[in-house]
C-alpha cells in the first residue's frame, strides 16, 4: 500500500474514533467518561451511556460501513459511478418486504420474529438486486436505462409501502413513518448483536474480493480471459450487497444516498484499487453517518431530527453534481 494512501486512511481512522467521543459526550444529557466504568444499576448516567448512547453509536458506525460498502460494490459490479442501493431501487425492495413483515401479522415462534425483519429486508433487497442486473445485461449498463429502472422500482415500492400505511394501525403506521425516513433511535442491544453478526462478516468477505472487482473494471471478456469466473463472482457480491442492504434497512430504515456519496467521494481521493477503496469507504461511511445521528439528535432539541432527512439533504446536491459531471465527460 501506498504510504500516503496509509496516512489517510489513518486520518479518517482518527477522525472516527474523535467522532465516536464526541458523540458519547453530546446531547441533552452531558456524560463524564467515568460513569461508563461506574457498574451501579442506579446510576442514571451509567444507564444512559449503556442504555442509549453507546448501543446508537456502535449502531450508526456499523450501518455506515454497510451503507458505504455495499454502494461501493454496486458502482464496481454496474462500472458506473451513480449505481446505489437507493437510487437503484434496493432499498425500497427491503422497505416493502420490511413493511410486509410488520403490517401483516404472522404466528411465529419468539426467536424468528426478532430476525424477521432482517429475513424480509434481505430477500426483498436480493430480489430487486438480481433484478437490476437482468435489466442491466439486457440495457448494456446503459446510464439512463438504469436510473429509469431505478425510478420505477422506487415507485412501486413507494406505492406498496403507501398501501400497507393505509391499512395499518396507529401503532404500526407509525413505526412505517420512521422507519421510512431513516432513523437509529430505536436501538437495542439485541438489534445491534444481529447487525454485528451479519455485517462483520459480510463486509471481511467483501474485502476478499477486492482484487476480483479490480478485475471487473476491465469489463467482463477482459476479467475472463484472465481467470476470473465473471457470473459466479457477480452472483456471489451480490448476494453479499443485498444482505448488507437487507440488514441496513431492517434495522436503521431508509437512509439515503450514504451509498452513493461515499465512494465516489473516496475515489476521487484513493483511485479505484478496491484493496484501498473498501476500507477507505468503510471508516468514512461510518464517520459520516456518526456525524450525521449527532447533528440529528442535537439541532432540534427536545426533539430528534430522522437522520435520513439529514442525509438526503446531502446526497441531492452530490448527486445533482454526479449528473453534470457525466453529461460533461460525455461532451468531452
Amino acid at each position: 500500500m501506498d504510504k500516503r494512501y496509509f496516512v489517510y486512511l489513518m486520518v479518517l481512522l482518527l477522525l472516527l474514533i474523535g467522532a465516536i467521543i464526541g458523540a458519547a459526550n453530546i446531547g441533552p444529557v452531558h456524560l463524564s467518561w467515568s460513569s461508563l466504568f461506574n457498574f451501579d444499576p442506579e446510576d442514571i448516567d451509567h444507564r444512559i451511556w449503556m442504555n442509549i448512547r453507546l448501543p446508537r453509536i456502535l449502531l450508526a458506525v456499523i450501518i455506515g460501513v454497510a451503507l458505504s460498502i455495499s454502494g461501493t460494490v454496486m458502482q464496481g459490479l454496474f462500472r458506473n459511478p451513480l449505481a446505489d442501493p437507493g437510487l437503484l431501487g434496493i432499498s425500497s425492495g427491503a422497505g416493502f418486504a420490511v413493511a410486509v413483515a410488520l403490517v401483516i401479522p404472522m404466528a411465529l415462534p419468539h426467536f424468528l420474529t426478532l430476525w424477521l425483519p432482517v429475513i424480509a429486508a434481505f430477500v426483498g433487497s436480493l430480489l430487486v438486486t438480481i433484478l437490476i442486473f437482468q435489466l442491466s445485461n439486457l440495457t448494456k449498463g446503459n446510464l439512463s436505462s438504469l436510473l429509469l429502472i431505478g425510478i420505477a422500482i422506487n415507485a412501486l415500492g413507494g406505492a406498496a409501502v403507501g398501501i400497507l400505511s393505509w391499512v395499518s394501525n396507529d401503532q404500526q403506521l407509525r413505526q412505517l413513518s420512521l422507519w421510512g425516513m431513516g432513523s437509529l433511535g430505536q436501538t437495542e442491544w439485541p438489534l445491534i448483536f444481529i447487525t454485528l453478526i451479519l455485517i462483520i462478516p459480510t463486509v471481511i468477505i467483501i474485502q476478499f474480493y477486492a482484487q476480483r472487482l479490480n478485475l471487473l473494471q476491465l469489463g467482463e471478456e477482459d476479467a475472463h480471459y484472465l481467470g476470473l469466473n465473471v457470473h459466479k463472482t457477480q452472483k456471489q457480491l451480490l448476494i453479499l450487497s443485498a444482505l448488507l442492504v437487507g440488514t441496513a434497512v431492517s434495522v436503521s430504515g431508509i437512509i439515503g444516498f450514504l451509498g452513493l456519496v461515499i465512494p465516489n467521494a473516496m475515489r476521487l481521493i484513493f483511485g479505484n484499487n478496491h484493496k484501498i477503496l473498501l476500507p477507505a469507504s468503510a471508516l468514512s461511511g461510518a464517520l459520516l453517518l456518526l456525524v450525521a445521528d449527532t447533528l440529528a439528535r442535537i439541532m432540534v432539541q427536545p426533539a430528534e431530527m430522522p437522520v435520513g432527512l439529514l442525509t438526503s439533504l446531502l446526497g441531492g446536491p452530490w448527486f445533482f453534481w454526479l449528473i453534470l459531471k457525466e453529461q460533461w465527460r460525455r461532451r468531452a
